[in-house]
């Protein structure tokens, strides 16, 4: 797939040519790898979020969470709503 990025500074383009000199890669490669590593952090720290927070802020987010669900279903709809909506997930080996 090819995308083009319009307006990218000059001084972030000339960092980008010296970590691919650098690294003996091209631009585009450098570029690809920056994307790769970045998106590898940002996903890291979003599904690793809740080990980051202690548990008094978890406890008072969800404090500030409770009684908002909107929702017209009974307990007993929703939960068999959830329960039917399972998948067996992923095998693993052991």
């Amino acid at each position: 797939m090819n995308i083009t990025i319009r307006n990218i500074p000059d001084q972030v383009v000339n960092k980008i040519r010296a970590l691919a000199k650098r690294e003996r890669r091209s631009l585009n490669n450098e570029i690809l790898m920056i994307l790769e590593k970045g998106l590898d952090e940002k996903l890291g720290r979003l599904f690793d979020f809740h080990s980051n927070l202690s548990k008094d802020l978890q406890v008072d987010i969800w404090k500030n969470l409770s009684l908002k669900w909107q929702d017209d279903r009974s307990s007993d709809e929703i939960i068999k709503d959830i329960y039917q909506h399972r998948t067996m997930g992923r095998e693993v080996e052991l």
